[in-house]
């Protein structure tokens, strides 16, 4: 039986193995017919050579990623051991710097692969979808962007939309005025400013128009110029609502569009504006596309399990 010794020197053993050596555990679970023993600071491997070469590789990669990142979880974990070993030569190096410095100095980065080259395409291209199942950072992602840029002084407002097709509700019942009905629906993009931007400041930003929270309506006849626009829950965009608002686009604006096509809550019989969108502009030059999957979720664990599961019954539908 072959062996392998891993020694970590330039990281905590006890913060990159995890409490009661949680990481390792999960290592084994991956690597089943490897003995894998950790002691102190070193690690022993006892099995093929072939599969020692590659629970080395994969080892590196998570050394690397947690000496960069000073973290290490479940999803990070199973993201590298699955991943084709390239994905994360693919993205720039700037990519996976510090987006935003939020609230509390809270560190706002692109955590993942995909998300790494969401920061790529939107430094490349003025229009930008990122399409993904829900939990994969598409949204966050997209206002740390586009904080940074209004920060960085790039663009002078930022400007935040979802069209108003609730998930099986209503809007007319809920009460209030039309802000009050939809500053809930709104609620994640407010979540995600709220991480980025001090209270004060960012009801300072609100009231004087730099940061624009409006549903898609208040698009229309608008020219968007001098702004990061974001397009949120895009899948329930009407063809006419996408061609509006792909059109307001101005001089020196960045417009990114996020949306899950599994998730459309449109009437039957209505074609989603996005869907039809990825078909038309797929090969549009100074249009970027990135697909986000499960492999990006960074919420719970069981948000990965929960779409895993429904992805099976729809796939059997």
């Amino acid at each position: 039986m072959n062996e392998l010794i891993i020694e970590l020197t330039e990281i905590s053993p006890q913060d990159f193995f995890g409490q009661r050596n949680e990481n390792i555990e999960l290592l084994k679970k991956y690597f089943p017919k490897l003995k894998i023993v950790a002691r102190g600071s070193k690690i022993k491997v006892y099995g093929d050579e072939e599969l020692l070469e590659e629970f080395d590789k994969r080892f590196d990669m998570l050394t690397n990623h947690f000496a960069k990142y000073n973290k290490l979880d479940e999803n990070m974990i199973e993201r590298v051991l699955t991943s084709n070993g390239q994905e994360e030569l693919s993205s720039s190096k700037s990519s996976g710097e510090v987006l935003v410095h939020g609230v509390s100095g809270r560190l706002i980065k692109a955590q993942t692969v995909n998300q790494r080259k969401l920061v790529d395409a939107c430094k490349k291209d003025d229009m930008v979808f990122a399409i993904g199942p829900a939990g994969t950072g598409k949204t966050y992602t997209g206002v740390a962007l586009a904080v940074k840029a209004l920060k960085e002084k790039q663009v002078r407002r930022i400007i935040l939309t979802r069209p108003a097709v609730e998930a099986g509700e209503n809007l007319g019942f809920l009460p209030g005025d039309l802000k009050e009905k939809l500053d809930p629906y709104m609620q994640p993009l407010y979540d995600a400013l709220r991480d980025m931007i001090p209270a004060e400041k960012l009801e300072k930003y609100i009231e004087d128009g730099t940061i624009q929270i409006a549903p898609m309506a208040f698009m229309r006849g608008r020219t968007l110029d001098n702004a990061f626009v974001i397009l949120d829950e895009a899948q329930n965009t009407t063809h006419a609502q996408m061609k509006m608002f792909l059109t307001r686009m101005g001089k020196n604006a960045k417009f990114l569009l996020t949306g899950d096509p599994g998730q459309i809550d449109l009437p039957r019989r209505v074609i989603s504006g996005l869907k039809e969108a990825l078909l038309i502009l797929k090969n549009v030059e100074g249009i970027s596309i990135i697909y986000l999957d499960d492999k990006d979720v960074i919420r719970h664990k069981l948000v990965k399990k929960v779409i895993d599961a429904y992805k099976n019954i729809e796939h059997q539908n």
